[in-house]
């Protein structure tokens, strides 16, 4: 991974929170994950923010690539790991799932979006730091 700095890993989050943004303004909440999937990659591509949608994960065990059908919902810029939700509450496991992504991947950042929110901008959000990265991002 090329060098990531503090202002660009900002710029991204943001960038990612706008678009998740305006999916949810045109949309609402109430609908299942899969349509805000499909319409968050559709904002980043008329953005041109790179992402790949269901992205693999690999699980290495003990130096040994095994095969997994682990998949992370959106991975931005192959730095930013983003796992969507549409649900009423949140869920710890969720947080558990998406650190765990991180690390499998070793990325530096990820974000957990809830849709099923009156607004992503104060609710719907969280931001979650590698703790390899955590010096750069403090």
């Amino acid at each position: 991974m090329k060098n990531v700095t503090k202002t660009h890993l900002k710029d991204l989050v943001y960038q990612v929170n706008g678009a998740a943004i305006e999916v949810h303004k045109r949309l609402g909440p109430g609908l299942l994950e899969t349509v805000y999937h499909q319409c968050l990659i559709k904002e980043f591509e008329l953005r041109n923010i790179n992402s790949i949608s269901e992205c693999n994960i690999p699980i290495n065990y003990k130096g040994f690539e095994l095969e997994s059908k682990l998949r992370c919902d959106i991975l931005v810029e192959d730095i930013l790991v983003v796992e969507l939700k549409a649900v009423a509450e949140m869920n710890p496991i969720y947080e558990a799932q998406l650190l765990t992504y991180m690390n499998l991947l070793q990325k530096p950042i990820g974000l957990l979006i809830n849709f099923n929110v009156k607004s992503i901008y104060y609710e719907g959000q969280q931001t979650y730091v590698n703790e390899i990265y955590k010096a750069l991002w403090d």
